[in-house]
């Protein structure tokens, strides 16, 4: 028999359940997090030793690697684990309200509510307004569209189905109007905006980090106490329903949830795609599908993922940086394409 363990918080009120083998597979992976981590800040032009890097984290040498070490590297490296792992997290909880294995930020509409407001505040308040602005636009572009999906997707309540249906639609009116708007920009807003959506943690600073880290500090939990609900609905409604579960509620808060998680990501490091759409499946493969577990599975893996992908697009064609929305699209669309051929019966 599989043990399992139940861990609490104030009784009843923050419970998830985590398979003893899961719980192996996620120290691994974090520890796999650790180790990407210091070998993508040891790795570069030149080579730093992960001796010297950790020394110079600590502040423990004597300052001749800060520079490359501190300032250059290490928010790039956090940064990309940072997005990799709310896009995991993102994908995992949109997975699981929607009960639909192609779900992703990317696939219904959100990153591209928040690729439009980015795009036109580059087109057209770029020379105007403070960049640092961006990441408002963005958050708040994944905002407005989740609401509208939400909206019109409303009859009696919102269902997985309707849910995705008119997100894939409202996903390809907003990739027409980001179209349309680096059409009618000028040529300089028009190569930012390319690289912005594109997907590129080129020139990551701590302000960066700071802004999308409180941002996962925040949900994870939050995300970890609607676990059990999100549980019950991998039945049904009328099930979650009946055993208690504030079906719209919750769908609702976890659907807020998936969003911020998104929008912040693409807000600071433009529209990674597919990494929503990959990490939950592999974290499933290794985990199982209690979502406590699937969750942070899912966050580790995806941080993984887009390290990877920035550490390749950095140092292997250099003196290029190729954007690592290069490589997570050149994995994530095969992918795609084999989850749409594996579930053509379903759909």
């Amino acid at each position: 028999m599989r043990k399992t363990y139940v861990l609490r918080s104030k009784g009843e009120r923050f419970s998830f359940l985590i398979e003893r083998r899961a719980v192996l597979v996620i120290t691994s992976l974090m520890s796999a997090v650790l180790i990407c981590a210091v070998v993508g800040t040891s790795i570069g032009s030149d080579f730093i030793s992960p001796l010297q890097v950790l020394w110079t984290i600590l502040g423990l040498n004597e300052g001749q690697h800060d520079f490359v070490v501190l300032t250059l590297r290490l928010p790039r490296v956090l940064l990309s684990l940072l997005v990799g792992a709310a896009l995991g997290m993102s994908g995992a909880i949109l997975q699981g309200i929607i009960r639909n294995p192609l779900a992703s930020p990317d696939v219904i509409g959100i990153t591209g509510g928040a690729a439009v407001a980015a795009v036109g505040f580059v087109t057209l308040f770029g020379g105007a307004l403070s960049i640092k602005l961006l990441p408002v636009f963005a958050v708040i572009g994944a905002l407005v569209t989740s609401l509208v999906i939400y909206a019109l997707a409303w009859k009696s309540g919102v269902t997985p189905i309707r849910l995705v249906l008119i997100g894939i639609g409202v996903s390809s009116i907003t990739g027409a109007a980001t179209t349309f708007m680096l059409i009618l920009s000028p040529f300089y807003s028009a190569g930012q905006a390319y690289i912005w959506l594109t997907g590129s943690i080129y020139g990551a600073a701590w302000r960066e980090v700071y802004t999308i880290l409180p941002v996962i500090l925040l949900i994870l939990p939050l995300s970890l106490w609607f676990s059990r609900s999100l549980n019950a609905q991998a039945f049904g409604d009328d099930l979650a329903a009946g055993l208690g579960v504030a079906v719209q509620r919750e769908r609702m808060g976890l659907l807020l949830c998936s969003v911020l998680l998104a929008g912040f990501a693409v807000s600071v490091a433009g529209t990674l795609g597919f990494v929503g759409l990959i990490a939950p499946h592999i974290a499933r493969r290794l985990v199982g599908n209690l979502f406590g577990s699937l969750l942070l599975a899912s966050a580790t893996i995806g941080a993984l993922l887009v390290c990877g992908a920035d550490l390749i697009g950095r140092t292997a064609f250099l003196p290029l940086d190729v954007p690592a929305g290069v490589f997570t699209a050149g994995i994530g669309a095969p992918f795609f394409l084999y989850l749409l051929f594996k579930n053509r019966n379903q759909i």
